[in-house]
C-alpha cells in the first residue's frame, strides 16, 4: 500500500455519497457514487470510463509499492559531549573524561582519542574483536557451538566468560577447539564436523550407577547428555511427521494471534490453524510479553527476552498442552489422514508406518500389539496423539 502523510483534508466537503441520492434522477441508480443529476447520458458514460481507468491505475500503483525493495539509510551521529566518570552515578557530578577504548585487561587499547569519529570507533572495536590474537572471541564462539550440540557449553554460561561466569569443565579442550577454529579460517562448518564426528558426540545416553553417583549433571561427558527438544524443534518435528510442514524459505512470518481492530492491540491466541501457520517456527512472529499458547510451556521465550541459554524444565503443563491444545489435536488428525492415505485399511500397516515416520524404526511385537489395540478401541487420531507425547519423540538420547 502507498504510505502518505496526511497534512490536511477536505473530505467532509467532497460531494460524494455512499448511496444513491433519493432526490436525484433515475440515472444515478446505476452504481455511481456521485450526484449526477446535472449530467447528460453521454457524460455519465464518460464518467464511468474515467472511474474504471482510475481503479486500474490505483491497482497498478499499489502493485508498484509492493514491488519496490525496502531501502534503509542512516548515519552515525558523532557524540556531542565527552563521556565522564560520574561520581556515584550522578550525572551532575562529573569527574575525569573517559576515552574510547577496549578492555584493558585483554590488551584492548584501541589508540583512540575523544575526537575520533563514531564510525572509526566501531571499526576499531570490530577489528579488535576479530583479531586472531584476541583470547576471547574464538573461545566464546566454539563454546557456543558446543552448547548447541550438547545442550551445555564447556563453560555453562555462554554469554559470561568473566569472574561471575561458570568455570570450564574441560579447559584444555576449550583452548584446543579455539585454536582449531582459528587455524581453519574461522570455519563454523569445520568445527561442527569435528564435534559431530567425535567419540564424545557419538556416545549413548544410557546411564550407569557409578557415573550417576560421581557426575549426575554429566559435566564430565561420560555419556551423551540426554535432553528434551527445544520448543521450535518439537513443533517442526510434529509438522514434519504429520506431513503438513511448509518448507518455504524467507518471506513474511506467520501469526499465532487472532487479528483485531481494537485501538489497543489485544493478543488472543488462534484456535484454528491452516497452511499459513504450518511453516517452521523460526518464521513465527514474536510478540513482546506474549508467548505461544502451546509451546511457551517448553521454555520458549517471548520476543522481549534476551535468552542465551534456555531453562530445561519438565512440567505437567507440557504434557497437557501436547494432549489437549488445538494445534496438537489438529496435527494428530492430519497425521492419521496421512497414515490412511499412504497405507491400506490394515491397522498393522498404519501402526508400522506411524512408528517409522515418528521414530525412524519399526515397532517391536509388544508395541505393535498395544498400538493396534489402541487404534481399534479409540481410533487412529488418538494413537497419533500418543505418538507425539512419547519420550522417544520428545527427547534426544
Amino acid at each position: 500500500m502507498r504510505n502518505w502523510n496526511l497534512i490536511s483534508s477536505a473530505e467532509d466537503r467532497i460531494p460524494f455519497v455512499l448511496t444513491a441520492n433519493k432526490d436525484s434522477s433515475s440515472e444515478n441508480s446505476s452504481g455511481l457514487f456521485y450526484p449526477v443529476i446535472d449530467l447528460s447520458e453521454d457524460a455519465i458514460v464518460v464518467l464511468k470510463e474515467l472511474i474504471g481507468q482510475v481503479k486500474v491505475l490505483d491497482a497498478e500503483l499499489d502493485q508498484l509499492a509492493l514491488d519496490v525493495p525496502m531501502i534503509y539509510a542512516g548515519q552515525f551521529n558523532q557524540p556531542e559531549e565527552l563521556t565522564h566518570w560520574l561520581y556515584r552515578g550522578d550525572p551532575f557530578q562529573k569527574r575525569d573524561v573517559v576515552k574510547p577504548s577496549g578492555i584493558s585487561s585483554f590488551k584492548g587499547n584501541l589508540n583512540l582519542d575523544n575526537e575520533t569519529l563514531e564510525s572509526q570507533r566501531r571499526l576499531k572495536l570490530a577489528q579488535w574483536i576479530s583479531d586472531p590474537k584476541n583470547p576471547l572471541t574464538a573461545r566464546v564462539m566454539v563454546n557456543r557451538i558446543w552448547h548447541y550440540h550438547f545442550g551445555e557449553g564447556i563453560v555453562n554460561s555462554p554469554s559470561d566468560f568473566g569472574v561471575n561466569g561458570g568455570a570450564p569443565s574441560h579447559l584444555q579442550l576449550l583452548d584446543w577447539l579455539a585454536s582449531e577454529f582459528k587455524d581453519s579460517g574461522w570455519s563454523i562448518k569445520s568445527i561442527q564436523r569435528l564435534i559431530v564426528l567425535s567419540s564424545t558426540y557419538l556416545q549413548s545416553s544410557q546411564p550407569n550407577t557409578k557415573g550417576l553417583e560421581l557426575d549426575v549433571d554429566c559435566r564430565l561427558l561420560w555419556r551423551f547428555p540426554p535432553r528434551r527438544l527445544a520448543a521450535e524443534a518439537i513443533r517442526d518435528s510434529i509438522l514434519q511427521v504429520s506431513g503438513a510442514i511448509d518448507l518455504t524459505m524467507g518471506g513474511v512470518g506467520y501469526e499465532v494471534f487472532e487479528p483485531n481492530t481494537n485501538y489497543v492491540r489485544v493478543y488472543n491466541p488462534k484456535k484454528e490453524f491452516g497452511p499459513t501457520e504450518w511453516r517452521r517456527m523460526v518464521y513465527q512472529r514474536k510478540i513482546r510479553m506474549e508467548g505461544d499458547a502451546t509451546f511457551e510451556a517448553f521454555d520458549c521465550p517471548d520476543g522481549g527476552q534476551v535468552c542465551p541459554k534456555r531453562t530445561r524444565s519438565i512440567t505437567a503443563l507440557q504434557a497437557l498442552n501436547l494432549l489437549n491444545s488445538h494445534f496438537m489435536v489438529q496435527q494428530a488428525d492430519l497425521f492419521s489422514q496421512r497414515l490412511l492415505q499412504e497405507t491400506n485399511q490394515n491397522t498393522s500397516a498404519q501402526v508400522r508406518l506411524g512408528f517409522q515416520l515418528a521414530y525412524g524404526r519399526k515397532p517391536d511385537r509388544q508395541e505393535l500389539q498395544r498400538s493396534i489395540a489402541l487404534v481399534e478401541s479409540h481410533g487412529l487420531p488418538i494413537f497419533c496423539r500418543a505418538i507425539f507425547n512419547t519420550n522417544e519423540f520428545m527427547f534426544i538420547n
